[in-house]
């Protein structure tokens, strides 16, 4: 796949930003962010519709952070776009700061979805899809971004049959499958396996990708815009904490903040040559 230099340059600072920002609150999802960065990027920065001038761009592409406690690299991927002042993301999760630790439309410009409460993202997405359609939009895009784990919630699967049924092309959406939740591995958790034959018995469009290859990331979406009849999913293979020697696949970092040592070790892993 294409290499993509400034893409992987934007993915590195978005890595630095997750960091920062956990640390300076001493709370959040670092795990999680990190595994998403590559989705996140290859969406803001390459395939997303958006004007950063204009958050609420009739005609924009909409992202759905369905896997809502991730607010740390959807914050830092809207700062590093233009949505805000990247110094803003300093605030992360202070009193009266517009970076909540879970999204809210009302606060920080770009967010067009609050979200949390897992399981909620699809369903959400499926409706955005849905009006784009009767609205005529027909080069709109929804994107939602799913984790593994919460791929455990019913309702997921629920607006997975939704989606199919209205023959929601305009979705596309990516499942973060880097295998572990809060509570450990996924499939000791819950065994969601396989997840393909999941979606593809729903009749989604299925594609499998490295989730931290640009190239493949921005390849399956492109092919996921031109799919008629139905909406697509990628499922993304990851690596919870990816990038940081002591995060990485380990679950203990799903929601908790380095220290002032360990974030200094991090950030000096994860410098820019």
């Amino acid at each position: 796949m294409e290499e993509y230099p400034e893409l992987k340059a934007i993915a590195a600072r978005l890595r630095r930003h997750i960091i920062s920002m956990v640390a300076a609150a001493g709370s959040g999802h670092p795990g999680g962010s990190l595994s998403a960065v590559e989705i996140l990027t290859a969406l803001y920065f390459n395939l997303m519709r958006l004007d950063p001038a204009r958050p609420r761009w009739p005609e924009r592409d909409i992202f759905v952070l369905s896997k809502g406690h991730a607010t740390p690299v959807y914050y830092a991927a809207l700062a590093e776009r233009g949505f805000f002042p990247i110094q803003e993301l300093l605030t992360f999760r202070a009193i009266d700061s517009r970076l909540q630790g879970h999204p809210d439309r009302e606060g920080a410009p770009g967010v067009d979805m609050t979200t949390g409460s897992l399981g909620q993202g699809l369903s959400a997405a499926n409706g955005m899809a849905l009006a784009a359609k009767l609205d005529g939009q027909k080069e709109r895009r929804i994107y939602v971004l799913l984790g593994d784990g919460e791929c455990q919630e019913g309702q997921v699967w629920e607006a997975a049959m939704t989606a199919a049924h209205y023959r929601l092309d305009n979705l596309i959406a990516f499942v973060d499958q880097n295998g572990l939740q809060i509570d450990g591995e996924t499939e000791q958790v819950m065994n969601i396996a396989s997840l393909a034959d999941k979606f593809a018995s729903f009749n989604w469009q299925v594609r499998e990708i490295d989730g931290h290859d640009l190239g493949g990331i921005i390849g399956a979406a492109t092919q996921a815009k031109k799919t008629q009849g139905r909406p697509t999913v990628i499922i993304a293979r990851t690596i919870k904490g990816k990038g940081v020697s002591f995060m990485e696949n380990q679950a203990g970092w799903h929601g908790r903040a380095p220290g002032q040592e360990q974030a200094r070790q991090a950030l000096k892993e994860l410098e820019v040559e």
